[in-house]
């Protein structure tokens, strides 16, 4: 199922930037295409969020933030920095 997801999704991007692209396309047609592609980003955080369910939870080190749900602080610390890189 996730792998039928993420391809749907690969073809409606191909399919958007066709459509964002093409200077004639309607309001309609690209309210259209905003919808599928939020469907998809949708399907796709689903996915992200199954397969990360499914890692193993590697230990704590002792210097190690963390926040008072459980979350990792120095891993999105470092996460954070690498995107705005």
């Amino acid at each position: 199922m996730e792998a039928v997801q993420l391809s749907m999704g690969t073809e409606v991007l191909a399919h958007s930037r066709e459509v964002i692209e093409d200077s004639k396309a309607s309001a309609p047609e690209l309210r259209y295409v905003a919808a599928q592609l939020g469907a998809c980003l949708s399907d796709a955080l689903r996915v992200a969020e199954s397969r990360g369910m499914r890692l193993p939870t590697p230990p704590l080190d002792e210097e190690d933030e963390v926040d008072e749900d459980g979350t990792d602080m120095s891993v999105a610390i470092t996460l954070r920095a690498e995107v705005s890189e």
